[in-house]
């Protein structure tokens, strides 16, 4: 969080929470994101192998305001553009490009029946298709084609290299280890795995139960969840059949305090039945459990054609072709769980609420800049320490 203010805005999403829960809305609600920010759109694979675009963090996902999360797209527009040395008229622009997006879209939304917004999706070869320049359009169908091969199986002999006659997953401290206790840890896991099992529909987990687990690293996890339990699994089916799962704790929501409790006594339920709710297509080995001391946990594959869209390195007309479709993928999120007839009544048809989101997020993000200002003059003070590497 120390490293940027975007870095601190990612990892203060409780924070945010507090603050819009004081500002007005229309008391529409819909499945929110809850931590929706630009880095947390990507692509990945359905089930019928299509590449798509979609919303791929659901860790904070909760019934609430669908507001909150346009908001905080919107801020993130403009911290992630400064970060990446964009002209400042531009940051405000692309954020009211965002609103426009998902102002336009959810106004289509609310002329479809509700089976075919539900049914909707966004490729990812819409990067393609919406290329400005032949640069650009290189450059997205280069992105494309190796999110189409960053699969488990493809990247199975880097991740778990054959070892002393068997496959075991790669330590890459701080980032993945095997810890001291991991014989332990294992045995506690596996318990975990038959809880997660029962989770899944049954023919999943015919397919499930052709893999047997063989090893288990402890892996650290992302700016916003850092200090949460994750560990990754590899699953065999054959010498040449891998399954590679991510397991990984869930908390209550940031939004739990303003805009209730979650219905789901187990976090790990309300983050999968949200992404199910919210995502096109969700991956097919999606589940909960619980462990021994209560704490709740989800499984998902790690690496499922996952397309990572690196923001930073992005030039000012992909920045705007990408916010634009993340406008558009958050309204379709929202139409399948809300409202789209009432959220586009009250969005119109002018540029107003366009305008009013760009001026939020730009007059967020000067705040996120002070408080960042803040936290690092804390930290050089003493009052908050620092640790840079994960404990081992």
């Amino acid at each position: 969080m120390s490293k940027s203010p975007f870095a601190f805005f990612r990892g203060s999403a409780a924070l945010m929470a507090a603050d819009l829960a004081s500002t007005p809305v229309t008391g529409i609600r819909v499945q929110s994101c809850g931590d929706c920010h630009v880095a947390n759109f990507g692509g990945f694979g359905t089930p019928e192998r299509q590449l798509v675009f979609d919303i791929n963090d659901f860790d904070e996902t909760l019934p609430a305001p669908w507001e909150w999360d346009v908001k905080r797209l919107a801020a993130s527009i403009v911290l992630g553009m400064r970060l990446a040395g964009i002209a400042e008229r531009h940051c405000s622009d692309a954020a009211r490009a965002s609103a426009r997006s998902y102002r336009k879209h959810m106004r289509e939304y609310a002329e479809m029946t509700a089976l075919e917004a539900w049914y909707s999706h966004l490729s990812a070869g819409l990067f393609i298709e919406n290329a400005k320049t032949p640069e650009a359009r290189k450059r997205w169908r280069k992105l494309e084609a190796k999110a189409m091969l960053n699969t488990s199986g493809r990247e199975f002999p880097k991740i778990a290299p054959l070892r002393h006659g068997r496959h075991r997953i790669a330590d890459r401290p701080p980032l993945i280890y095997h810890s001291r206790d991991m014989a332990a840890v294992g045995k506690h896991v596996r318990q975990m795995f038959q809880r997660y099992r029962a989770t899944l529909p049954e023919e999943r987990r015919i397919v499930l139960d052709r893999y047997e687990l063989v090893d288990l690293a402890r892996k650290v996890v992302g700016v916003g969840s850092i200090g949460t339990r994750c560990a990754v699994a590899l699953l065999m089916a054959g010498p040449h059949d891998p399954l590679l799962l991510q397991c990984k704790e869930a908390h209550q929501s940031v939004l739990a305090p303003y805009a209730g409790k979650s219905r789901y006594t187990n976090q790990g339920e309300r983050v999968v039945t949200g992404q199910r709710m919210l995502q096109s297509a969700s991956d097919v080995f999606l589940g909960w459990t619980r462990d021994d001391q209560g704490y709740d946990f989800y499984f998902r594959q790690l690496r499922d054609m996952r397309m990572k869209i690196d923001i930073a390195g992005m030039s000012k007309g992909d920045w705007f072709e990408y916010v634009e479709l993340c406008g558009w993928v958050l309204a379709r999120a929202h139409a399948r769980t809300g409202d789209p007839a009432k959220i586009a009544g009250y969005l119109g048809k002018t540029a107003a609420f366009d305008q009013a989101i760009a001026r939020f997020a730009v007059a967020y993000a000067d705040q996120t800049e002070r408080d960042h200002a803040s936290f690092l003059k804390a930290v050089r003070a003493g009052r908050i320490r620092v640790r840079s590497r994960p404990a081992s």
